[in-house]
């Protein structure tokens, strides 16, 4: 009876191996022509292949062979991940930003206004001062290259010498000189042979300085009204109640009433050699 339910071992290994030979048989004998046809290949989008071929290859000399497009792909999201930062450096954004916060900070609040609002601000009026600047890059780069009149390294060429005029017209000399030095570069027979290595610190630092001194007086009207109140509660007796509790409602309405906001933006505005 268990004989008849269960097969012997001998002839299920006998099938197992007819069953594999079976196989092996038929791979062998399938048709070639079927494992060998390449796969159609994927339809490349129009235009993008091109233009990037058209770019890397200026950049590169015009060399007949470009770079695939999956690598130009990533060569250009590196240089998109790291040029915002030099751009930014490079503009009327690092004065602003460090005004606007301590502005807030003279202003006694900490979070108000957010973060977020604060570099808001600071791009918004960057690019109102730099809207000069951006239309000559503009009209002398960006639209020769788009109509196919200069190659990219013309177009780089061209579009940084507007930029280079601004900074160097916010670039202390003293800064400039100490970064020539340091570099044993210079002397220069003109502004347009100053080279970015050497402009470049010199404008971050030119640009700092700026900005501490301009904080400064935005600081300067609100710790006398800190002081003020200070003095006030401790003729009082009120050791025990912080003077920042009591101040900061004065600094805001004094903010408030002089419109502080607009005459902030318009000193910044204002502050950069046009």
């Amino acid at each position: 009876m268990t004989s008849s339910l269960f097969p012997r071992r001998g002839s299920l290994a006998a099938r197992s191996l007819g069953l594999l030979v079976a196989l092996l048989i038929a791979i062998l004998l399938a048709h070639p022509a079927l494992a060998q046809t390449p796969a159609p290949a994927a339809p490349a989008a129009p235009g993008v292949g091109d233009a990037l071929d058209r770019a890397l290859g200026d950049l590169g000399g015009g060399q007949d062979a470009p770079l695939a497009l999956s690598l130009q792909i990533l060569i250009i999201m590196g240089l998109l991940s790291v040029l915002p930062g030099i751009l930014l450096m490079m503009t009327s954004f690092t004065r602003i930003v460090i005004v606007l916060a301590v502005l807030r900070q003279a202003l006694g609040l900490q979070q108000t206004p957010p973060n977020q609002v604060l570099v808001g601000l600071a791009l918004f009026l960057s690019l109102f001062v730099m809207a000069p600047t951006i239309s000559q890059i503009n009209e002398a780069a960006i639209q020769p290259y788009a109509d196919g009149q200069i190659s990219a390294t013309q177009m780089i060429e061209s579009g940084g010498r507007p930029l280079h005029a601004f900074m160097m017209k916010q670039t202390r000399k003293r800064d400039l000189t100490m970064f020539a030095d340091m570099a044993n570069s210079g002397p220069y027979s003109s502004a347009t042979d100053v080279p970015y290595s050497v402009l470049l610190p010199a404008y971050v630092t030119s640009e700092l300085k700026t900005a501490f001194q301009i904080g400064f007086l935005i600081f300067l009207p609100f710790i006398i009204i800190d002081l003020v109140v200070a003095t006030v509660l401790m003729s009082l007796g009120m050791m025990m109640l912080s003077p920042t509790i009591i101040s900061l409602p004065f600094k805001l309405l004094l903010f408030v009433l002089v419109d502080g906001w607009a005459l902030t933006m318009g000193s910044l505005a204002n502050s950069f050699v046009r």
